[in-house]
């Protein structure tokens, strides 16, 4: 049995410590968290052995296509995460409303938010996926949760994290101090710590942005984005590499491990939306990791974790990593205006 490193219930009990008056169901909460991605990691491991790829055959309040494994990660987060009495509600991104907590259990004093398999169109082609989790206290504990009380700014959040499922599973969690990575160790079934204190570099030479949406996008992007391309002999001095996985969590963990900049910027190919990713439960807990790492997010124009919540799957533009970078981009929205829908053809 492992004895050098803590396990994801060691380190939560010291952290507890720190705050004696503590009840320890926030803790209760993390580790079915950590519980349900286990069992989504062995799901998505098992892939086409399992019968879990490709297509649901329908489509989620997101209007986007549900993958198998969508359906049966959704499943596997409500059902480890609705009876232990820490909360409140749940909402996720594969659910119209809140899912209420069954008449049986208790309710609790936490709201959980979650993702529960981002980047699910890469599921297929074997690339990384992953899961991503918000906790945030009910305003009414003990209560039914309703919609309204999910629309608290990032700011508010005790908790937040993400797995990521690769090669191998690593949870990453930040309890507002620091961010850390446990690696789940399959012969044991438990996640050991393996990083303590991750810190995002402030500088960075790699970005990571959708060029296909290149004629959407604002001036201040286009700028940003030309002068990358534009390398040693351009304005910056330096050149940059760029990358892109269409794996949200996949992103957030290279930023986290050896820092780059990632741009989902708001553009006008549907200009009824404000951007394309989720606030509470993608942009909120991928900023909460961020900046607790010493990095910066962002819409572009204002920080993410300050925007105030009107829907529940409202969506915002994100732009997040490495400080010197994203203080760059809002300091070019700063000085450029808005790209209207009528200035594209």
């Amino acid at each position: 049995m492992r004895t050098d490193r803590s396990t994801l219930a060691q380190f939560l009990i010291e952290e507890r410590r720190r705050h004696p008056g503590s009840s320890g169901e926030l803790n209760a909460l993390i580790l079915d968290v950590a519980l349900a991605c286990k069992a989504i990691s062995k799901r998505v491991a098992h892939g086409a052995l399992e019968d879990v790829l490709g297509a649901e055959g329908r489509t989620n309040v997101q209007g986007e296509a549900q993958q198998k494994l969508d359906v049966i990660a959704n499943e596997v987060f409500l059902r480890v995460n609705e009876w232990g009495g820490q909360l409140a509600g749940m909402a996720s991104e594969e659910l119209d409303e809140p899912y209420p907590i069954p008449g049986e259990y208790p309710r609790g004093k936490y709201l959980l938010s979650f993702d529960p398999l981002d980047g699910s169109s890469n599921i297929d082609v074997n690339v990384a996926v992953g899961s991503i989790f918000s906790i945030l206290r009910a305003p009414t504990p003990g209560r039914d949760a309703t919609v309204e009380d999910f629309l608290q700014p990032g700011t508010e959040q005790v908790a937040a994290g993400y797995a990521i499922y690769g090669p191998s599973t690593i949870l990453v969690l930040s309890v507002g101090r620091g961010v850390h990575a446990f690696t789940l160790d399959p012969a044991l079934g438990e996640f050991f710590l393996t990083r303590h204190d991750i810190a995002i570099p402030e500088a960075t030479r790699e970005y990571a942005i959708n060029n296909s949406n290149q004629r959407f996008w604002e001036p201040a992007v286009q700028r940003y984005v030309d002068e990358c391309l534009a390398g040693r002999t351009g304005p910056r001095g330096k050149d940059f590499n760029t990358r892109w996985i269409a794996s949200l969590v996949a992103e957030t963990h290279r930023i986290l491990t050896r820092g780059g900049v990632f741009l989902y910027p708001r553009d006008s190919k549907d200009p009824a939306k404000a951007g394309r990713l989720r606030l509470l439960y993608e942009a909120n807990p991928v900023a909460f990791l961020v900046e607790q790492a010493g990095g910066l997010a962002s819409t572009g124009r204002e920080r993410i974790l300050e925007v105030r919540p009107t829907e529940l799957h409202q969506r915002v533009g994100l732009v997040f990593g490495s400080r010197e970078e994203v203080a760059l981009i809002e300091a070019y929205h700063a000085e450029a205006p808005a790209l209207r829908s009528d200035d594209v053809a």
